[in-house]
This record gives structure tokens, sequence and C-alpha cells, in this order.
């Protein structure tokens, strides 16, 4: 007796989602589930050095491979071998391209017409804004009244509209998540999704890829998508290499989060690193952190600011200060011993003039 068309599509549709995943034994397909006439893909909430791969041919069209610099007056007053890897030279000026068209790009064309919506400070806002102009779909933006003024008009330059909260009363994930149900847009999160997490590995891969001599690689740590997504990269290609995470003492919810086995939130911080200001962790980046990565190392302001001077003077780029953070943990002394040489994630550099004049 023949199959009816809809157990044939269903079959069809498996067999060909199989043969587009590569994954690991560690990390298994996406399971499919059926619900009513639809097939529905449950996305799973781990992510391999396969998922990695497949992002970085995804985003080619939209993230740049970033150079690597080095800096001998560094390694010499650090004495550590030290590469970095200059995101403040991304599309849109961060490495937040990454992961939003990793996303964005992976979408159906249904949900393309629906448009997106995220909710971000900044480098994710213009990300996403940059990444929907590209597939051609309407982005809307959920940012906080005080973000950098620079971020917010590239963020409408890039054609998004922008809701403001206040980030001391408002949760803006309830915001973007009422919006979202209001409208019908699809959520690009900054951090806590499994492909946002995959497109931001692409950074480690890069790195890796070109320096691989490295033993240790460290990384700004807000939300955690960018360490959990380059732990992944970097420990898939050598499981040797050293994983570590950076954030300033006055945001210190990972370094917290870490040593109390579970998710801390803490109250809304105050730091000059303002991309580095989600206080609590990512649901699905803290177990992969947890897991992959060696600790989370603690700067101060005054730490942060001296080396976003240092790097202007010194290397003649400017980073912001979320950008900074890994190289002020280098560069005073916070890793532990054992490292010779360290790649160090410069994630971006978009940075109001009046920010930098105040340094």
């Amino acid at each position: 007796m023949p199959q009816p068309a809809l157990c044939l599509y269903q079959r069809k549709k498996r067999r060909e989602l199989a043969e587009r995943t590569e994954v690991s034994e560690k990390f298994p397909a996406a399971p499919v589930k059926q619900r009513g006439c639809a097939i529905i893909v449950v996305m799973p909430e781990e992510v391999s050095l396969a998922d990695v791969r497949a992002a970085a041919q995804r985003i080619r069209a939209l993230a740049k491979r970033t150079p690597v610099l080095t800096s001998r007056g560094f390694c010499r007053q650090t004495g550590l071998r030290t590469t970095f890897k200059c995101e403040n030279f991304q599309t849109t000026g961060a490495f937040k391209i990454r992961g939003a068209s990793n996303r964005i790009l992976s979408l159906t064309p249904e949900e393309l017409t629906r448009g997106v919506l995220a909710f971000s400070s900044g480098n994710h806002a213009q990300a996403t804004a940059y990444a929907a102009r590209f597939a051609g779909c309407k982005a809307t933006i959920v940012m906080p009244s005080d973000a950098p003024r620079s971020k917010m008009e590239a963020t409408r330059d890039f054609g998004a509209s922008i809701v403001s909260y206040d980030r001391m009363k408002e949760d803006r994930e309830a915001i973007a998540r009422r919006l979202a149900e209001e409208t019908g847009a699809v959520l690009v999160p900054p951090f806590d999704h499994p492909q946002i997490i995959a497109g931001q590995g692409t950074a480690a891969l890069e790195l890796v890829e070109d320096v691989p001599e490295i033993d240790a690689i460290i990384t700004p740590v807000g939300g955690g998508g960018l360490l959990a997504g380059c732990a992944v990269a970097a420990k898939g290609l050598n499981p040797n290499i050293r994983v570590f995470g950076a954030e300033p003492e006055q945001a210190n919810d990972a370094w917290q989060s870490l040593r109390a086995g579970r998710r801390i939130k803490i109250p809304m911080p105050d730091t000059i690193a303002d991309g580095l200001r989600p206080p609590v962790v990512g649901r699905i980046t803290f177990p992969i952190i947890q897991r992959l990565a060696e600790d989370i190392l603690l700067v101060t302001e005054e730490e942060i600011r001296a080396v976003v001077k240092y790097l202007m003077a010194r290397l003649k780029i400017v980073v912001e200060p979320s950008g900074a953070v890994p190289a002020a943990a280098v560069l005073f002394g916070k890793l532990p011993a054992g490292i010779r040489h360290v790649g160090v994630v410069l994630s971006g550099g978009n940075v109001d003039f009046d920010v930098l004049s105040s340094l």
C-alpha cells in the first residue's frame, strides 16, 4: 500500500536534515517533532566544531577574516608571546556580525518576511541591522537609552528601527519578547542561541588556523557567546589549548558563576566596558564555559582604561573598552603560569570620541 504523501515528505525532510548537519557523537543531531502537519526542528543547545565550520561557510559574504597583529613591546612587557585577533577591523566594527549573520542567514524566506528583532547595547544591534539589510528584511532593535551615541547612530544608518528602554528599571529581554509576540518578528538574541554561539566561534577558528602554535586563548565575556563559541572552536581544533574569559571586576557575574557552579545574577553593573554589562551569563553559554574554560580573569576599570590607551599608542589601533578587557588581563599579569603564547581576541573597536577623550 503506498505511503501517504505527508509521511514521505517528513522522511525526506529528515533525510535532508541528516545530510546537511555534521555532528559528533557528543553532540547528536537535532530531534525532529511533528505538530499537526508541520515539521518542527528542535534546536540543540549544544554547539560543535562542525557547527562552527558550517557557520564560517555561511557568513563568508558578510564577515571578514580579520587580521592578527603582534607587538614586540607588549610581548616584552608581559613576558608572553601575544597574538591579537583584531575584531575591531571586522564588518560593523565588532565580532557580533559573525553570530548575527549566522542566525539571520539561517532563516527561511517566510521567517525573513516577518522581520527580525534583537536587544543590544550596541555592537549586536549594529550587526543585526547590517545582516538584516543584507538579507532584505526589517530589523527592530531594543537598545538602552544610554547606549553609546555612535552605536545608536550606526544602527539607524543600517536601516533598523530602535525601541529605547531604561536599563536600570526595565528588562530588555522581556520587552523584546513582547514585541516579537506582537509583531511575529524572529528573535536574534545577542548571545544565548546555538547559531549565535557557533557564529562567534568562527573568530577562534580563524585564529587557531592562522596561528596554530598558540597554547592559550582569551576573550571578553559578557553574556558568554564569544567565549563559549571560541572555546568550542579552539578545543575542537586543539584539545590542549587553554581557554580563558576576562571581565571587569565591576561586572563579575561570570567569575562568580564559575565558582558557584551555577549562574549568578548581579545588579546592573557600572563599567566603562558597556558591552560587558549583561548581569548574568547565558543559560546556554554557561554550561559550555563551565566545561571548556579554565577560568574567568578580572580586571579593574583603571586597567581597562590603561590598555585602551596602550593599544592606541603602541599598536596604533582603536579598541573599545569591552574589547580591550582580555588584553588588560594579559598586560597586568592575570594569566596563570605555564603559558608561552596567548591569542587575545580584541572583540571590537566601536567607541565614542567622548569616551576616548575621558581616558
